[in-house]
Protein backbone atom coordinates (compact mmCIF):
# COMPACT_ATOMS: atom_id res chain seq x y z
CA UNK A 1 0.00 0.00 0.00
CA UNK A 2 1.81 3.63 -1.39
CA UNK A 3 1.49 6.99 0.36
CA UNK A 4 -1.26 6.75 3.03
CA UNK A 5 -2.72 10.42 3.27
CA UNK A 6 -5.07 11.13 6.74
CA UNK A 7 -5.19 7.83 8.20
CA UNK A 8 -8.07 8.58 10.51
CA UNK A 9 -7.84 5.42 12.70
CA UNK A 10 -4.84 7.32 13.89
CA UNK A 11 -5.49 10.58 13.95
CA UNK A 12 -4.44 12.03 17.59
CA UNK A 13 -1.56 13.20 18.60
CA UNK A 14 1.89 14.63 18.30
CA UNK A 15 3.16 17.68 20.22
CA UNK A 16 6.32 18.88 20.45
CA UNK A 17 7.79 21.48 23.48
CA UNK A 18 10.90 23.32 24.17
CA UNK A 19 11.86 26.00 26.56
CA UNK A 20 10.64 28.61 27.39
CA UNK A 21 8.15 29.20 25.07
CA UNK A 22 6.77 26.21 24.05
CA UNK A 23 4.80 24.58 21.21
CA UNK A 24 2.15 25.70 18.85
CA UNK A 25 -0.96 24.87 21.65
CA UNK A 26 -3.45 24.11 18.72
CA UNK A 27 -1.07 21.59 17.24
CA UNK A 28 -2.38 18.89 20.22
CA UNK A 29 -5.96 19.25 18.44
CA UNK A 30 -5.08 19.39 15.01
CA UNK A 31 -5.34 15.82 13.23
CA UNK A 32 -2.53 13.69 12.29
CA UNK A 33 -1.98 13.28 8.23
CA UNK A 34 0.61 10.23 7.85
CA UNK A 35 2.12 9.19 4.21
CA UNK A 36 4.05 6.09 4.18
CA UNK A 37 5.16 3.02 1.68
CA UNK A 38 3.00 0.63 3.53
CA UNK A 39 0.87 0.57 6.77
CA UNK A 40 -0.68 -2.80 8.38
CA UNK A 41 -3.32 -2.30 11.44
CA UNK A 42 -4.11 -4.72 13.86
CA UNK A 43 -8.11 -3.38 15.18
CA UNK A 44 -7.65 -6.38 18.15
CA UNK A 45 -4.85 -5.13 19.51
CA UNK A 46 -5.22 -1.48 18.40
CA UNK A 47 -1.77 -1.39 16.79
CA UNK A 48 -1.16 0.33 13.66
CA UNK A 49 2.72 -0.12 11.66
CA UNK A 50 3.81 2.21 9.27
CA UNK A 51 7.17 1.74 7.03
CA UNK A 52 8.78 3.04 4.48
CA UNK A 53 9.83 6.76 4.96
CA UNK A 54 6.97 7.98 6.74
CA UNK A 55 6.18 11.34 7.19
CA UNK A 56 3.65 12.69 10.05
CA UNK A 57 2.06 15.89 10.08
CA UNK A 58 0.21 17.53 13.03
CA UNK A 59 -0.48 21.19 12.79
CA UNK A 60 2.86 23.12 12.59
CA UNK A 61 4.50 19.87 13.94
CA UNK A 62 6.41 17.53 10.74
CA UNK A 63 8.13 14.49 11.85
CA UNK A 64 9.83 12.18 9.99
CA UNK A 65 11.17 8.35 10.36
CA UNK A 66 12.12 5.05 8.10
CA UNK A 67 9.57 3.13 10.78
CA UNK A 68 6.51 4.26 13.21
CA UNK A 69 4.40 2.49 15.51
CA UNK A 70 1.06 3.72 16.89
CA UNK A 71 -0.66 1.63 20.14
CA UNK A 72 -3.53 3.17 21.11
CA UNK A 73 -5.52 2.35 24.11
CA UNK A 74 -9.39 2.38 24.92
CA UNK A 75 -9.51 5.66 25.64
CA UNK A 76 -8.37 6.83 22.48
CA UNK A 77 -4.98 7.73 23.66
CA UNK A 78 -2.01 7.03 22.15
CA UNK A 79 2.25 6.00 22.12
CA UNK A 80 4.04 6.94 19.20
CA UNK A 81 7.32 4.74 18.69
CA UNK A 82 9.72 6.39 15.57
CA UNK A 83 12.73 5.04 14.12
CA UNK A 84 15.35 6.30 12.35
CA UNK A 85 17.31 3.97 9.24
CA UNK A 86 20.21 2.45 9.77
CA UNK A 87 22.83 5.60 10.46
CA UNK A 88 20.32 8.27 10.50
CA UNK A 89 18.02 9.89 13.04
CA UNK A 90 14.29 10.74 13.09
CA UNK A 91 14.15 14.17 12.21
CA UNK A 92 10.94 16.68 13.83
CA UNK A 93 9.83 20.27 13.39
CA UNK A 94 7.21 22.83 15.21
CA UNK A 95 6.93 26.37 15.15
CA UNK A 96 6.78 27.71 18.98
CA UNK A 97 3.85 29.69 20.65
CA UNK A 98 3.42 33.06 19.20
CA UNK A 99 6.77 34.08 18.32
CA UNK A 100 8.44 33.84 15.19
CA UNK A 101 10.84 30.66 16.04
CA UNK A 102 10.94 26.96 15.68
CA UNK A 103 12.40 24.30 17.43
CA UNK A 104 14.04 21.01 15.62
CA UNK A 105 15.26 18.01 16.68
CA UNK A 106 17.11 14.07 15.99
CA UNK A 107 17.47 10.89 17.48
CA UNK A 108 17.87 7.62 16.51
CA UNK A 109 14.75 6.85 18.23
CA UNK A 110 11.32 8.72 19.35
CA UNK A 111 8.79 8.16 21.78
CA UNK A 112 5.78 9.85 21.72
CA UNK A 113 2.85 9.38 24.45
CA UNK A 114 -0.06 11.56 23.79
CA UNK A 115 -1.51 11.19 27.68
CA UNK A 116 1.54 12.57 29.16
CA UNK A 117 1.73 15.14 26.57
CA UNK A 118 5.54 14.38 25.88
CA UNK A 119 8.54 13.53 23.41
CA UNK A 120 11.39 11.41 24.12
CA UNK A 121 14.21 11.43 21.49
CA UNK A 122 16.90 8.65 22.40
CA UNK A 123 20.28 8.26 21.28
CA UNK A 124 22.31 10.58 19.57
CA UNK A 125 19.60 13.21 20.93
CA UNK A 126 20.00 16.80 19.95
CA UNK A 127 17.49 19.61 20.00
CA UNK A 128 17.70 23.65 18.26
CA UNK A 129 16.11 26.43 18.75
CA UNK A 130 15.70 28.64 15.16
CA UNK A 131 15.22 32.08 15.50
CA UNK A 132 14.13 32.82 12.20
CA UNK A 133 16.14 30.90 10.36
CA UNK A 134 19.18 31.71 12.54
CA UNK A 135 20.85 29.28 15.12
CA UNK A 136 20.57 30.25 18.35
CA UNK A 137 20.34 27.49 21.41
CA UNK A 138 21.33 23.96 20.71
CA UNK A 139 21.23 20.58 22.94
CA UNK A 140 23.30 17.25 22.20
CA UNK A 141 23.18 14.33 24.76
CA UNK A 142 22.01 10.96 24.78
CA UNK A 143 18.29 11.10 26.06
CA UNK A 144 16.25 14.79 25.71
CA UNK A 145 12.54 14.47 27.17
CA UNK A 146 10.61 17.59 26.85
CA UNK A 147 6.90 17.49 28.31
CA UNK A 148 5.07 20.02 27.10
CA UNK A 149 1.93 20.42 30.14
CA UNK A 150 4.65 20.47 32.76
CA UNK A 151 7.06 22.92 30.48
CA UNK A 152 10.39 20.84 31.68
CA UNK A 153 12.70 19.91 29.37
CA UNK A 154 15.84 17.07 30.86
CA UNK A 155 18.73 16.21 28.82
CA UNK A 156 21.10 13.13 30.37
CA UNK A 157 24.33 11.96 28.50
CA UNK A 158 25.52 8.52 28.63
CA UNK A 159 25.70 6.27 31.80
CA UNK A 160 29.73 6.87 33.22
CA UNK A 161 29.95 2.76 32.40
CA UNK A 162 29.59 3.27 29.17
CA UNK A 163 32.46 2.16 26.74
CA UNK A 164 32.83 5.46 24.35
CA UNK A 165 36.22 6.35 22.33
CA UNK A 166 35.69 10.17 23.69
CA UNK A 167 34.63 10.91 26.99
CA UNK A 168 32.82 13.63 26.37
CA UNK A 169 29.78 11.61 24.47
CA UNK A 170 29.10 11.36 28.13
CA UNK A 171 28.66 14.88 28.91
CA UNK A 172 25.57 16.61 28.05
CA UNK A 173 26.67 20.11 25.64
CA UNK A 174 24.38 22.82 25.22
CA UNK A 175 24.95 26.45 23.83
CA UNK A 176 22.32 28.90 24.64
CA UNK A 177 22.53 32.11 22.88
CA UNK A 178 21.39 35.66 24.48
CA UNK A 179 17.70 36.55 23.66
CA UNK A 180 18.52 40.51 22.89
CA UNK A 181 15.82 42.88 23.84
CA UNK A 182 14.54 46.29 22.03
CA UNK A 183 16.67 49.16 24.62
CA UNK A 184 14.33 51.04 26.76
CA UNK A 185 13.22 54.05 24.62
CA UNK A 186 13.10 57.59 26.82
CA UNK A 187 9.64 59.48 26.79
CA UNK A 188 10.09 62.57 24.88
CA UNK A 189 9.32 65.49 26.86
CA UNK A 190 5.87 66.88 26.12
CA UNK A 191 6.57 69.56 23.59
CA UNK A 192 4.86 73.25 23.99
CA UNK A 193 2.42 74.60 21.50
CA UNK A 194 3.63 77.20 19.74
CA UNK A 195 1.29 80.16 19.00
CA UNK A 196 -0.64 80.16 15.80
CA UNK A 197 1.07 83.49 13.84
CA UNK A 198 -1.61 86.39 14.15
CA UNK A 199 -1.14 89.52 11.58
CA UNK A 200 -0.92 93.02 13.15
CA UNK A 201 -3.69 95.16 11.90
CA UNK A 202 -1.15 97.50 11.03
CA UNK A 203 0.81 95.83 8.59
CA UNK A 204 -1.32 97.30 5.79
CA UNK A 205 0.10 100.97 3.93
CA UNK A 206 1.26 103.54 5.89
CA UNK A 207 -0.91 106.55 6.39
CA UNK A 208 -0.16 109.73 4.66
CA UNK A 209 0.67 112.39 6.28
Amino acid sequence: MTILRAISLVAAALCVFCTPVWAEKADRDKPMLIEADAMRHDEIKLLTHFTGKVVAFKGTMVLRGDRMDVQQDKNGQQVAHVWAAPNERVFFRQKREGVDEFTEGEGEMAIYDSQADEVTLIQRAEVRILRGTVLADQLNGQKIIFNNITEVMTVDGLPKSTPTSDPRDQRVRAVLTPRKTSPATTPLAPTTAIPALRISPNTGESKKP
